[in-house]
């Protein structure tokens, strides 16, 4: 979906002409999200929901939306903006709060984070082996939310809200940075992750199946659980500390660490910038962010210009490393396919 080339199907004008998101035409379906959770504290781990005892779940197609999306360097921002949104939630904001390294070391936490997400998408039969290792790094982690309730990272919930928060991010954030979907590329989107869930070890009775039954579960969520936390006031302040930059060579390294203190200031405005001008407007508001009509503009220059530009690039800097080596990959197999 990074160009016309790569979605197929009519062309829409601008972020106004995108499709609408379903919200206006809510069915009468259930929240599958909504099972009851298990006793706090017990390990609540989901089994992977394979379609036979021991088969892995299949990662999301070669060639569909999201491998083209995920991969395209336009992505990485709109990731700040799910992460905020997933911290939104009381439980996850409090187990990040409490258990992350995100403070101390936001770099790394960053670039595994981002390769987590490559896996899923590009890894092949590493995705759901991720999935099994993420399983058992939040089985620990576990306490008491914002409200005074119990929580587990892997209560079906909580774990399911964290999954839940790429779908609208990825429908919002495409209708500027690269162009709105149509109604079936939307759907295929919406099935491709569901099928990233499934990698997670989220089993289906935990995600509303189909787009119909997610924006009521969106919309639930939103008036009932999102919150400014402590961790999403964190993430969108640009007078927070961050330690400058401790991956790539050394000598960049080192004139990075000595011009930090004028690179920071407008690096953390342009992350928050982002974060709240590509988180979709319903949750903006839900998590009290503020959005003005100038920064509107702004945002949609930006974006224009981005659009013209990434799309002309060579492949191996409009792709990140992983989703490079898998497309090339699927293009030496195609012919033998």
């Amino acid at each position: 979906m990074s160009s016309a080339k790569d979605v197929k199907g009519p062309r829409a004008r601008g972020p106004e002409a995108a499709p609408g998101r379903g919200a206006d035409r809510e069915p009468p379906a259930r929240c599958r999200g909504a099972d009851p959770e298990p006793p706090p504290g017990q390990d609540s781990d989901p089994e992977p929901p394979a379609r036979g005892r021991g088969i892995d779940p299949e990662p999301p197609p070669r060639g569909g939306v999201l491998w083209s999306l995920s991969g395209d360097i336009r992505a990485l921002l709109m990731l700040p903006a799910a992460l905020t949104l997933q911290v939104a939630h009381p439980a996850v904001g409090a187990g990040v709060d409490e258990h992350s390294v995100f403070r101390t070391d936001p770099w790394g936490r960053g670039e595994r984070s981002l390769r987590s997400l490559q896996l899923w998408v590009y890894g092949g039969a590493e995705a759901a082996e991720e999935g099994r290792r993420l399983r058992v790094l939040h089985r620990t982690i576990q306490g008491t939310d914002t409200r005074g309730r119990r929580y587990h990272a892997l209560t079906p919930a909580n774990y399911a809200w964290v999954h839940a928060t790429g779908f609208p991010v990825y429908q919002h954030a495409a209708r500027y940075l690269i162009r709105p979907m149509t109604p079936a590329q939307e759907r295929a989107l919406y099935a491709e992750w569901l099928q990233v869930g499934r990698i997670l070890g989220i089993h289906d009775r935990d995600m509303p199946q189909t787009i119909e039954e997610f924006w009521p579960y969106w919309k639930k969520m939103l008036a009932e659980e999102i919150e400014a936390t402590t961790v999403v006031r964190e993430l969108v302040d640009v007078d927070q500390p961050v330690p400058p930059p401790d991956r790539g060579p050394w000598p960049l390294r080192m004139v990075l660490r000595a011009l930090w203190p004028v690179l920071l200031p407008p690096l953390a405005r342009f992350r928050r910038f982002v974060t709240i001008g590509l988180m979709p407007p319903d949750a903006r508001a839900a998590v009290g962010l503020p959005w003005s009509a100038e920064q509107e503009k702004r945002l949609r220059r930006m974006c224009a210009v981005l659009r013209v530009v990434v799309p002309v690039l060579p492949e191996r800097l409009r792709y990140l490393p992983r989703a490079r080596a898998a497309r090339a990959a699927h293009r030496t197999a195609a012919p033998n396919g």
